[in-house]
């Protein structure tokens, strides 16, 4: 997967330009992608780590990941596109009192242009891992504040990470993440959030996960949403008493949280080791989960479950396109690959395999609160497949049927390609291969488009690609 790939489309278009390249009627025009200056020192991104990418408005963005420099040491980064124009990355600097380098951002939301907050984990020491928090208002950044864990956290051998944050407005943001708990011998994965207000972040509170869960529940939170100050569904994963991965949705209308545990589809294995891919919300109340569960028949399928005005409803199985395997290995990448820009409109994409064994990636969408049966993701002349480490990374939609998605695909030449593919009017049309800094010839296995925000007026995105054979370097992506 991405970033080894972790945690995100087709038929060639005709070039207009040096930079620009042609889409369908009112779909967005793609440029070619922009080198990202590094910071002083940095030499490159490890396994091409550029995930985090938000835009409070078209043209104004900012995005965080991380870089290496020449000792071999990872460092935080952010760059900022103000006015449709990439800015060269700035070095997060460790929380006071850190003392060895190793930082790494995790996620990043910004309520207005310029009033960000960048969230992820720091190293103390080999064996010390701690979160922490970084706030930008009216375009400058603060100094990186530690987040002070809950009581009952490990004070040696800790592993703590923000993993999500969301900001509903200039001054008030929340962020969600993991803490061992417990001790040395006898540790707990356990779920904690955290809450910036006014400029300061809180000390973080213990999440309390469901009452099945096991003596170490393992938990694992990946996904945040706040439609409102006040409303805010995170998601992630458990292990209940019988070592069961479950999935798991925490919500809140106030202070307190509750946890709610997603009930598998009908066709589920009673051992359906749920996984949660991404999560969007249209509104408070109204958020949509994608994931993926094991059949009773071993397959790994994808799910879909809703909540609407407040009520979440039991998972549904996604339809694969036609020629799936009966077992279609379905994989989400877990960054952005569901965006729901009304209620009952959303569209997601991921990866599967087809009959043949060959890697494909899937689009669906839901129109008017129907979800319509995938369709494989069409690729460019003289691609392959879409590999083991391509299909659909990232999907954002700028309103009801208008959506853009980033994918990776293996050309016929064994090279990894990035690509970018439209949607007007609910259907999927012709993509377009994105034109990489210096005619670079591959995005490599851990490169391709990690994260595309799009907004009525533009669409913006980051990634990486090989600049060497042994190098990542950062992109950036405009369209308008």
């Amino acid at each position: 997967m991405k970033y080894t790939r972790m945690v995100v489309v087709a038929t060639a278009l005709m070039v207009l330009g040096p930079c620009t390249y042609a889409s369908a009627a009112g779909a967005p025009t793609w440029r070619t992608a922009q080198k990202v200056v590094l910071p002083s020192g940095g030499i490159g991104l490890p396994q091409g780590y550029l995930p985090a990418l938000s835009c409070a408005t078209p043209g104004n963005c900012t995005a965080a990941g991380a870089y290496s420099d020449n000792n071999g040491n990872t460092h935080g980064l952010t760059l900022r596109e103000v006015g449709g124009v990439w800015r060269p990355a700035t070095a997060i600097a460790p929380p006071a009192g850190a003392t060895s380098i190793g930082l790494t951002p995790y996620a990043v939301s910004c309520a207005t242009p310029g009033n960000c907050s960048v969230v992820g984990a720091y190293r103390i020491s080999v064996t010390n891992v701690q979160p922490f928090a970084l706030i930008e208002r009216s375009g400058i950044w603060k100094p990186t504040s530690k987040i002070v864990l809950p009581k009952g956290a490990l004070v040696a051998g800790q592993s703590a990470a923000l993993r999500a944050v969301a900001c509903s407005s200039s001054t008030s943001c929340v962020g969600v993440g993991i803490f061992t708990a417990g001790s040395a011998s006898a540790p707990r994965r356990e779920a904690f959030v955290a809450r910036e207000v006014a400029g300061v972040w809180r000390a973080a509170t213990l999440i309390a996960v469901p009452t099945n869960a096991n003596l170490n529940p393992y938990v694992s939170l990946s996904q945040l949403a706040c439609p409102t100050v006040t409303s805010c569904v995170a998601a992630g994963t458990y292990i209940d008493a019988n070592n069961v991965t479950r999935g798991l949705l925490l919500t809140t209308t106030g202070p307190t949280w509750s946890a709610h545990v997603i009930t598998p589809p009908v066709n589920a294995s009673i051992y359906a080791t749920m996984s949660v891919g991404g999560l969007s919300c249209a509104s408070a109340g109204n958020c949509t989960v994608l994931g993926t569960y094991v059949t009773a028949q071993g397959a790994t399928q994808a799910f879909i479950e809703s909540e609407s005005n407040g009520r979440w409803a039991r998972a549904l199985p996604l339809t694969m396109p036609n020629g799936a395997a009966p077992n279609p290995h379905v994989f989400l990448y877990n960054f952005t690959d569901i965006s729901c820009r009304s209620v009952g409109n959303c569209s997601a994409g991921g990866q599967y395999r087809d009959s043949a064994g060959n890697y494909q990636g899937f689009l669906v969408n839901q129109r008017s609160g129907t979800w319509q049966s995938a369709t494989t993701l069409a690729l460019p002349s003289g691609a392959v497949s879409t590999g083991k480490n391509g299909g659909v990374v990232s999907v954002s939609c700028s309103s009801a049927g208008e959506c853009s998605a980033g994918a990776a695909y293996l050309d016929s030449a064994g090279n990894y390609q990035a690509l970018v593919v439209n949607a007007s009017g609910s259907t999927w049309r012709s993509g377009v291969k994105i034109g990489l800094p210096k005619s670079a010839l591959t995005v490599g296995v851990d490169g391709g488009v990690y994260s595309l925000v799009c907004h009525v007026g533009g669409c913006s995105g980051v990634g990486s690609y090989l600049s060497s054979p042994t190098l990542y370097a950062g992109f950036t992506l405009a369209a308008n």
